[in-house]
């Protein structure tokens, strides 16, 4: 039986912490023992990851530049000696990497889950120099691989493994139920957005667009799942575009797949992503998909198949929003074109991004970088 060790920063509820976990607990417990370090703070990813039974580690990071907590994740490898190391997000990459191979370990592998636009010149050195100490670098996207091409880091390192998204049935719930469960008076149409309230989001775009259709005499209703540092920032802005009786923030939930089969439209407005779970999970329940055009999301969304990409005119948001209004205001006019976008995405997921496929592609990575 061979041991890993999963390291990344956090526990909360994003894309690539969602698929550590479902890796980890997915793993064949015969062939492997996995341990999870996590270098900042839990989340609500934590007890999934207990229900599982994996070995949690907590290494408390405080500072960008913490040695104590290098030397404490250190320490736990060496206590550990995992035969191999599979680090997650810039964070953990650097950390872990760095790490393992003062200890010693015998094979690395590195996630770069997203086209990452805020590094730096220093962040893209750090890449590069890690890159030449790891086995193989894991991301979810063609796009991340041409991303990090570009910035010096050696394609032929790179493996894509897509994402994954559970297919089982979300728990009974009709759309007046959950119109009575949210506080909300019913409507014709429901927009959903999951999302992180993070500024590469821009749900301040999708507030405006729903500010437009609500002009425009659509009787809809925009749910917001997620939390963030720009919460308070836009539930400001919603006020001063007077549209609090239809842009509803509902922070982090565990329950938003009972709420997603419901939804008319899935809008993601993302400045920039690797592989979003949240059009992956809307896809699942059959929930056609507006999304800005960008490396990841064209993985997902096929454009008049199961949705619409909206391309980004330059920046210029006004455009984008406003092809964002024209898009919806064409779907929702077309419920046999929202069936049909909405079985094409399903079965596509379906087909190619099953949790089973997933798993079995890291089973085949680590045994055949262990063997």
């Amino acid at each position: 039986m061979y041991k890993i060790l999963q390291i990344i920063p956090t526990l909360d509820r994003c894309g690539a912490e969602k698929q550590l976990t479902l890796l980890a607990a997915g793993l064949p417990k015969d062939q492997f023992e996995v341990h999870v370090a996590v270098l900042t703070r839990t989340g609500p990813l934590e007890q999934p990851l207990r229900d599982a039974e994996i070995p949690l580690h907590f290494i408390h990071k405080k500072l960008k530049l913490d040695l104590f907590a290098y030397l404490r994740l250190k320490s736990l490898i060496l206590r550990l000696k995992p035969d191999l190391v599979h680090t997650w997000l810039f964070a953990g990459n650097s950390y872990g990497r760095l790490a393992a191979m003062t200890a010693k370990v015998p094979k690395i592998v590195a996630g770069e889950r997203c086209v990452d636009p805020w590094k730096s010149g220093y962040h893209f050195a750090i890449d590069r120099y890690f890159a030449q100490k790891t086995d193989v670098l894991v991301t979810n996207s063609g796009g991340v691989v041409d991303f990090y091409k570009n910035h010096g880091l050696p394609e032929e390192k790179f493996m894509v493994i897509p994402n994954a998204v559970l297919s089982e049935p979300p728990s009974p719930i009709t759309r007046d139920e959950m119109f009575r469960e949210l506080r909300i008076t019913p409507s014709r149409f429901v927009i959903g957005i999951v999302a992180r309230l993070w500024p590469q989001k821009r749900i301040r775009d999708a507030v405006w667009a729903a500010d437009m259709l609500k002009f425009a005499g659509e009787d809809i209703h925009l749910l917001v799942f997620g939390d963030g540092p720009e919460r308070d920032a836009l539930l400001r802005y919603r006020e001063d575009v007077c549209i609090s009786d239809r842009v509803h923030f509902f922070g982090n939930r565990n329950d938003v797949p009972r709420f997603l089969p419901h939804f008319d439209l899935l809008w993601s407005t993302s400045a920039y992503e690797g592989q979003s779970n949240s059009i992956l999970e809307a896809m699942c329940c059959g929930v056609p998909v507006i999304a800005s055009d960008i490396p990841g999301n064209r993985d997902l969304v096929q454009n008049g198949v199961t949705g619409y990409l909206i391309p980004e005119f330059g920046e210029d948001y006004r455009r984008r929003t406003r092809e964002l209004v024209k898009r919806t205001t064409e779907l929702l006019e077309t419920p046999e074109r929202r069936l049909q976008f909405g079985q094409a995405g399903r079965s596509i997921v379906e087909s190619q991004f099953t949790l089973t496929a997933m798993i079995q592609r890291h089973v085949e990575l680590y045994s055949r970088l262990l063997k």
